[in-house]
């Protein structure tokens, strides 16, 4: 009779804790259940990959390649109400950007970034190549004068930089306004010389339609490379580098239409250029894209070109595109060639 007591109270014992335990692992479960989703209430992944063929008879050779443009990813945390990071790598390049964001009012007038990021000048540089026209995304002028690679002093920066900026809208989101300090160096690399850039753009949105857009950035830069229309600076030269850019832009149903002025001193040497670009819808998710181009890097010189693009895009997926254009490209200062181009984007 004692051991049968003594079975039925271990037993009731063991129940006991196993309920205990029970109960406390149905805790814990639901405060992981919580707290997961809360982080991924909190942190949104994106990324895009494009790439696709290229032919050109540039200097009276047949170049053909296919070719992997941009392979990005990245994830943006929500830290707090006001307080974010943000990190993207090219996985066929380099890490691109990586900086923090704080806003300091609800109504974001006034908000503050701190790092890696896409720099203000310019109506295209901060505009995502996901979305733009052209194969080869941006102008010349803009892929010049923003540091995005054709310019051998400044160097490949992809139209990034390090440093800070402020940034807000303002009289019910119809005035944007971004004034930043950058090292003026471009990515990933520390400033070679003391001297500080100031890039500030002004954006101004009379409706949901249109928007006009005027920047400025001011300047010394340092050169990591020569260049033929500019002998006057040579590597290691501290040189001022100043830009200034205005524009438009119209979005709608019908059709879109992008239009931009630009110019820049590199030195003593002046450029100057501008674009127009434009996109038509013809057919479901089927749109016409048409876009004349004209850079001068020395206006003095005449080392200018001028480049004729017309294609088709078609829109799959949401984010995801075929893209085919054919472009003329009418030079000054090397012999006349045909370009084309067929492109794959899949984005999320």
């Amino acid at each position: 009779m004692r051991k049968q007591t003594i079975k039925a109270t271990s037993l009731a014992v063991a129940m006991a804790v196993f309920s205990s335990v029970a109960a406390m692992g149905q805790q814990s479960d639901s405060k992981s259940t919580d707290w997961l989703k809360d982080l991924t209430s909190r942190i949104e992944l994106h990324g895009y990959a494009q790439g696709g063929y290229s032919y050109d008879d540039a200097n009276g050779k047949s170049n053909s390649s296919f070719n992997l443009k941009r392979t990005l990813f990245w994830a943006k945390a929500r830290v707090t109400d006001r307080f974010s990071f943000l990190f993207m790598h090219d996985f066929s390049s380099v890490v691109q950007e990586y900086y923090l964001d704080y806003r300091f009012s609800r109504d974001n007038a006034f908000n503050v970034r701190l790092g890696q990021f896409k720099h203000s000048f310019s109506l295209e540089n901060p505009l995502s190549p996901t979305m733009l026209e052209l194969i080869d995304v941006y102008s010349q002028a803009v892929l010049f004068l923003a540091g995005e690679g054709p310019d051998p002093l400044n160097g490949v920066n992809y139209g990034r930089d390090l440093g800070m900026m402020v940034y807000g809208d303002l009289f019910d989101n119809h005035l944007h306004y971004e004034l930043a300090l950058m090292n003026g160096q471009g990515i990933n690399r520390k400033d070679g010389n003391s001297d500080k850039d100031v890039i500030a753009r002004l954006e101004y949105k009379p409706n949901s339609n249109l928007r006009f857009v005027a920047s400025a950035q001011k300047g010394r830069g340092h050169a990591v490379g020569t260049a033929a229309w500019n002998p006057g600076v040579a590597v290691g030269d501290n040189y001022r580098r100043d830009r200034f850019s205005v524009g438009a832009e119209w979005k709608s149903s019908d059709f879109n239409l992008r239009a931009e002025y630009l110019g820049g001193k590199d030195g003593e040497v002046g450029s100057m250029g501008g674009y127009v670009t434009a996109s038509v819808p013809v057919a479901q998710n089927l749109d016409i894209i048409a876009s004349a181009d004209y850079f001068d890097r020395n206006t003095d010189m005449d080392y200018y070109q001028t480049n004729l693009t017309g294609g088709i895009q078609y829109w799959f997926f949401k984010k995801c595109r075929l893209q085919l254009q054919y472009t003329r490209c009418m030079s000054h200062f090397t012999d006349d060639y045909n370009w084309l181009q067929a492109q794959v984007q899949v984005a999320f």
